[in-house]
Protein backbone atom coordinates (compact mmCIF):
# COMPACT_ATOMS: atom_id res chain seq x y z
CA UNK A 1 0.00 0.00 0.00
CA UNK A 2 1.41 3.83 -1.24
CA UNK A 3 1.64 6.09 1.65
CA UNK A 4 -0.83 8.22 -0.09
CA UNK A 5 -3.45 5.07 0.32
CA UNK A 6 -2.41 4.36 3.63
CA UNK A 7 -3.06 7.76 4.72
CA UNK A 8 -6.73 7.68 3.56
CA UNK A 9 -7.57 4.19 4.50
CA UNK A 10 -6.04 5.24 8.33
CA UNK A 11 -9.06 8.31 8.12
CA UNK A 12 -11.54 6.58 6.22
CA UNK A 13 -13.97 5.09 9.11
CA UNK A 14 -13.74 8.78 10.83
CA UNK A 15 -14.55 10.46 7.08
CA UNK A 16 -17.43 7.63 6.65
CA UNK A 17 -18.48 8.63 10.32
CA UNK A 18 -18.81 11.98 9.38
CA UNK A 19 -20.75 11.79 5.75
CA UNK A 20 -22.75 9.47 7.71
CA UNK A 21 -24.02 12.32 10.18
CA UNK A 22 -24.41 14.84 7.44
CA UNK A 23 -26.71 12.30 5.51
CA UNK A 24 -27.74 10.29 7.98
CA UNK A 25 -27.29 7.07 5.19
CA UNK A 26 -25.35 4.13 4.23
CA UNK A 27 -24.89 4.68 0.87
CA UNK A 28 -24.87 8.58 0.44
CA UNK A 29 -21.95 8.27 3.23
CA UNK A 30 -20.00 5.79 0.97
CA UNK A 31 -20.02 7.84 -1.90
CA UNK A 32 -19.27 10.82 -0.37
CA UNK A 33 -16.14 9.31 1.17
CA UNK A 34 -15.50 7.87 -2.64
CA UNK A 35 -15.72 10.61 -3.90
CA UNK A 36 -13.30 12.13 -1.31
CA UNK A 37 -10.55 9.20 -2.32
CA UNK A 38 -10.92 10.66 -6.03
CA UNK A 39 -9.77 13.73 -5.14
CA UNK A 40 -7.25 12.98 -2.51
CA UNK A 41 -5.92 10.01 -5.59
CA UNK A 42 -5.40 13.45 -7.69
CA UNK A 43 -2.97 15.81 -5.23
CA UNK A 44 0.34 15.20 -3.43
CA UNK A 45 0.04 14.30 -0.51
CA UNK A 46 3.34 15.94 0.37
CA UNK A 47 2.33 19.20 0.06
CA UNK A 48 -0.28 18.49 2.80
CA UNK A 49 0.28 20.24 6.08
CA UNK A 50 -2.32 18.24 7.81
CA UNK A 51 -3.99 15.69 5.78
CA UNK A 52 -6.06 14.35 8.11
CA UNK A 53 -8.28 18.12 8.55
CA UNK A 54 -7.68 18.21 4.57
CA UNK A 55 -9.77 14.96 4.23
CA UNK A 56 -12.06 16.15 6.52
CA UNK A 57 -12.76 19.40 4.73
CA UNK A 58 -13.14 17.56 1.75
CA UNK A 59 -15.65 15.27 2.56
CA UNK A 60 -17.43 17.79 4.32
CA UNK A 61 -17.53 20.31 1.00
CA UNK A 62 -19.11 16.86 -0.95
CA UNK A 63 -21.40 16.02 1.94
CA UNK A 64 -23.13 19.62 1.76
CA UNK A 65 -23.61 19.45 -1.65
CA UNK A 66 -24.97 16.09 -1.12
CA UNK A 67 -27.17 16.92 1.63
CA UNK A 68 -28.64 20.13 -0.51
CA UNK A 69 -29.41 17.80 -3.19
CA UNK A 70 -31.29 15.63 -0.99
CA UNK A 71 -33.40 18.22 0.64
CA UNK A 72 -35.30 18.36 -2.59
CA UNK A 73 -36.02 14.35 -2.75
CA UNK A 74 -36.94 14.49 1.06
CA UNK A 75 -39.11 17.39 0.67
CA UNK A 76 -41.23 14.91 -2.08
CA UNK A 77 -41.04 12.03 0.04
CA UNK A 78 -44.27 9.98 0.93
CA UNK A 79 -44.25 10.51 4.62
CA UNK A 80 -41.68 11.62 7.38
CA UNK A 81 -38.35 10.62 5.91
CA UNK A 82 -36.02 8.87 8.84
CA UNK A 83 -32.53 8.26 9.05
CA UNK A 84 -31.14 5.02 7.83
CA UNK A 85 -30.27 2.99 11.28
CA UNK A 86 -27.14 1.16 11.29
CA UNK A 87 -27.73 -2.44 12.94
CA UNK A 88 -24.44 -3.33 14.72
CA UNK A 89 -24.16 -6.89 12.90
CA UNK A 90 -23.95 -4.86 9.89
CA UNK A 91 -21.30 -2.62 10.68
CA UNK A 92 -19.44 -5.49 11.80
CA UNK A 93 -19.52 -6.97 8.68
CA UNK A 94 -18.88 -3.71 6.78
CA UNK A 95 -15.36 -3.55 8.63
CA UNK A 96 -14.20 -0.96 10.78
CA UNK A 97 -15.29 1.91 8.42
CA UNK A 98 -18.78 2.00 10.17
CA UNK A 99 -17.84 1.05 13.55
CA UNK A 100 -17.69 4.92 14.58
CA UNK A 101 -20.40 5.57 12.38
CA UNK A 102 -23.06 3.51 14.02
CA UNK A 103 -22.20 5.72 17.34
CA UNK A 104 -24.52 8.51 16.26
CA UNK A 105 -28.11 7.69 17.82
CA UNK A 106 -30.98 8.00 15.55
CA UNK A 107 -33.35 10.53 17.36
CA UNK A 108 -29.84 12.77 16.45
CA UNK A 109 -29.59 12.07 12.87
CA UNK A 110 -33.31 12.89 13.11
CA UNK A 111 -33.01 15.75 15.02
CA UNK A 112 -30.03 17.40 13.05
CA UNK A 113 -32.47 17.25 9.95
CA UNK A 114 -33.88 20.88 11.02
CA UNK A 115 -30.63 21.63 10.70
CA UNK A 116 -29.15 23.69 7.73
CA UNK A 117 -26.62 22.40 5.74
CA UNK A 118 -23.95 24.62 6.98
CA UNK A 119 -24.85 24.54 10.48
CA UNK A 120 -24.98 20.53 10.43
CA UNK A 121 -21.47 20.63 9.40
CA UNK A 122 -20.51 23.02 11.90
CA UNK A 123 -22.19 20.94 14.84
CA UNK A 124 -20.76 17.59 13.55
CA UNK A 125 -17.10 18.80 13.10
CA UNK A 126 -17.15 20.44 16.41
CA UNK A 127 -18.83 18.16 18.78
CA UNK A 128 -18.37 14.76 17.39
CA UNK A 129 -14.88 15.50 16.11
CA UNK A 130 -13.25 18.27 18.41
CA UNK A 131 -12.37 20.22 15.45
CA UNK A 132 -10.69 23.46 16.70
CA UNK A 133 -12.56 26.91 14.90
CA UNK A 134 -9.63 27.50 12.85
CA UNK A 135 -10.76 24.45 10.87
CA UNK A 136 -14.23 24.91 10.88
CA UNK A 137 -13.62 28.50 9.24
CA UNK A 138 -11.54 26.92 6.72
CA UNK A 139 -13.94 24.05 6.08
CA UNK A 140 -17.17 26.95 6.15
CA UNK A 141 -15.00 29.83 4.39
CA UNK A 142 -17.54 31.92 7.14
CA UNK A 143 -15.64 34.22 9.81
CA UNK A 144 -14.87 32.57 13.61
CA UNK A 145 -17.71 34.61 14.81
CA UNK A 146 -20.37 33.16 12.33
CA UNK A 147 -19.00 29.73 13.10
CA UNK A 148 -19.35 30.01 16.65
CA UNK A 149 -22.98 31.15 16.09
CA UNK A 150 -23.43 28.38 14.01
CA UNK A 151 -22.59 25.83 16.38
CA UNK A 152 -24.76 27.89 19.32
CA UNK A 153 -27.60 28.04 17.23
CA UNK A 154 -27.73 24.38 16.17
CA UNK A 155 -26.96 23.33 19.83
CA UNK A 156 -30.43 25.77 20.81
CA UNK A 157 -32.59 23.85 17.79
CA UNK A 158 -31.59 20.35 18.92
CA UNK A 159 -32.34 20.87 22.79
CA UNK A 160 -35.81 22.08 21.50
CA UNK A 161 -36.51 19.41 19.67
CA UNK A 162 -37.81 17.46 22.58
CA UNK A 163 -35.74 14.10 23.17
CA UNK A 164 -32.67 13.33 25.07
CA UNK A 165 -29.52 12.49 22.88
CA UNK A 166 -27.89 10.64 25.93
CA UNK A 167 -30.19 8.49 27.43
CA UNK A 168 -28.58 5.48 28.70
CA UNK A 169 -29.31 1.40 27.39
CA UNK A 170 -31.00 0.47 30.04
CA UNK A 171 -33.76 3.09 30.57
CA UNK A 172 -34.30 2.74 26.82
CA UNK A 173 -34.26 -1.12 26.82
CA UNK A 174 -36.98 -0.58 29.79
CA UNK A 175 -39.38 2.07 28.29
CA UNK A 176 -39.29 -0.17 24.92
CA UNK A 177 -40.81 -3.77 26.64
CA UNK A 178 -42.84 -1.28 29.31
CA UNK A 179 -44.81 0.55 25.80
CA UNK A 180 -44.83 -3.12 23.84
CA UNK A 181 -46.17 -5.13 26.97
CA UNK A 182 -48.69 -2.37 27.75
CA UNK A 183 -50.05 -1.87 23.74
CA UNK A 184 -49.66 -5.75 24.13
CA UNK A 185 -52.31 -5.82 26.79
CA UNK A 186 -54.71 -2.83 25.69
CA UNK A 187 -53.65 -1.01 28.56
CA UNK A 188 -54.07 2.49 27.44
CA UNK A 189 -53.70 4.00 30.60
CA UNK A 190 -50.31 2.04 31.29
CA UNK A 191 -48.86 3.11 27.65
CA UNK A 192 -50.28 6.54 28.00
CA UNK A 193 -48.37 7.36 31.26
CA UNK A 194 -45.34 6.75 29.59
CA UNK A 195 -45.59 8.65 26.74
CA UNK A 196 -44.69 12.28 27.60
CA UNK A 197 -47.51 14.89 26.78
CA UNK A 198 -46.01 15.98 22.79
CA UNK A 199 -44.97 12.26 22.30
CA UNK A 200 -44.15 11.97 18.45
CA UNK A 201 -44.13 8.74 16.86
CA UNK A 202 -42.75 8.80 13.05
CA UNK A 203 -42.72 5.74 10.77
CA UNK A 204 -41.14 5.53 7.19
CA UNK A 205 -42.68 3.22 4.96
CA UNK A 206 -41.17 4.96 1.70
CA UNK A 207 -44.26 4.02 -0.01
CA UNK A 208 -43.05 0.10 -0.15
CA UNK A 209 -45.08 -0.60 3.18
CA UNK A 210 -47.62 0.44 4.96
CA UNK A 211 -46.63 3.49 7.60
CA UNK A 212 -48.42 6.74 8.84
CA UNK A 213 -47.62 9.57 6.28
CA UNK A 214 -47.64 12.43 8.96
CA UNK A 215 -46.15 12.15 12.39
CA UNK A 216 -48.07 11.61 14.77
CA UNK A 217 -48.70 13.36 17.90
CA UNK A 218 -49.88 12.37 21.23
CA UNK A 219 -51.25 9.21 22.76
CA UNK A 220 -54.16 8.95 21.41
CA UNK A 221 -53.26 9.04 17.64
CA UNK A 222 -49.63 7.17 18.93
CA UNK A 223 -51.68 4.22 20.51
CA UNK A 224 -54.60 4.16 18.40
CA UNK A 225 -52.21 3.39 15.46
CA UNK A 226 -49.86 0.85 17.81
CA UNK A 227 -53.11 -0.99 19.07
CA UNK A 228 -53.91 -1.39 15.07
CA UNK A 229 -50.68 -3.32 14.46
CA UNK A 230 -50.85 -5.23 17.63
CA UNK A 231 -54.06 -6.55 16.53
CA UNK A 232 -52.67 -7.28 13.14
CA UNK A 233 -49.67 -8.81 14.55
CA UNK A 234 -52.12 -11.58 17.03
CA UNK A 235 -53.54 -12.49 13.69
CA UNK A 236 -50.46 -13.33 11.63
CA UNK A 237 -48.60 -16.98 13.34
CA UNK A 238 -44.86 -16.43 11.66
CA UNK A 239 -43.83 -13.29 13.77
CA UNK A 240 -41.53 -12.74 16.82
CA UNK A 241 -39.77 -10.09 18.64
CA UNK A 242 -36.29 -9.91 19.51
CA UNK A 243 -34.16 -6.72 20.84
CA UNK A 244 -30.84 -5.57 18.85
CA UNK A 245 -28.56 -2.95 18.58
CA UNK A 246 -28.93 -0.30 16.17
CA UNK A 247 -26.72 3.17 16.32
CA UNK A 248 -25.56 1.92 18.98
CA UNK A 249 -28.21 1.85 21.13
CA UNK A 250 -31.40 -0.80 22.02
CA UNK A 251 -34.02 -1.22 19.65
CA UNK A 252 -37.12 -3.69 18.85
CA UNK A 253 -37.21 -5.73 15.74
CA UNK A 254 -39.50 -7.54 14.46
CA UNK A 255 -39.36 -10.42 11.84
CA UNK A 256 -42.43 -10.98 9.56
CA UNK A 257 -42.84 -13.70 7.47
CA UNK A 258 -38.71 -15.02 7.88
CA UNK A 259 -38.12 -11.34 6.94
CA UNK A 260 -37.17 -8.25 8.68
CA UNK A 261 -40.52 -6.58 8.88
CA UNK A 262 -40.05 -2.94 11.27
CA UNK A 263 -37.33 -1.81 13.68
CA UNK A 264 -38.34 0.77 16.26
CA UNK A 265 -35.94 2.49 18.99
CA UNK A 266 -36.81 5.70 21.17
CA UNK A 267 -35.39 8.42 23.07
CA UNK A 268 -37.03 9.53 26.78
CA UNK A 269 -37.31 13.36 27.80
CA UNK A 270 -36.00 14.71 30.85
CA UNK A 271 -38.79 13.43 33.17
CA UNK A 272 -37.91 10.32 31.58
CA UNK A 273 -41.12 9.28 29.87
CA UNK A 274 -41.02 9.09 25.78
CA UNK A 275 -40.74 11.22 23.58
CA UNK A 276 -39.93 10.06 20.13
CA UNK A 277 -40.33 6.93 18.96
CA UNK A 278 -38.86 5.96 15.80
CA UNK A 279 -40.30 2.97 13.60
CA UNK A 280 -38.63 1.66 9.95
CA UNK A 281 -40.61 -0.21 7.66
CA UNK A 282 -39.09 1.20 4.24
CA UNK A 283 -37.11 -2.07 3.05
CA UNK A 284 -34.91 -0.38 1.03
CA UNK A 285 -33.48 0.79 4.66
CA UNK A 286 -33.39 -2.54 6.37
CA UNK A 287 -31.33 -5.20 6.01
CA UNK A 288 -32.41 -8.59 3.99
CA UNK A 289 -31.20 -11.12 5.72
CA UNK A 290 -29.26 -10.65 9.15
CA UNK A 291 -30.43 -11.39 12.51
CA UNK A 292 -32.50 -14.67 10.64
Amino acid sequence: MNPATAIFEAERPKLTALCYRMLGERAGAEDAVQDTWLRWSRIDPGAIDNPAAWLRRTATHIAIDALRAARVKRDAYPGPWLPEPLFAAEAEAAGARFEIAQECELVLLWAMERLSAAERAAFILREAFDAGYDEIVATLGKSEAACRQLVSRAHRRLQESGPRFDAPDGQVRELIARFLSAVAADDFEAARQLLAPGATALSDGGRKASAALRPLVGAQDILTVFASVMRRSGAATDWRLGVVEVNGAPALLRWLGGRIDFVLTLAPDASGRIAWLYIMRNPDKLPVAAYQ
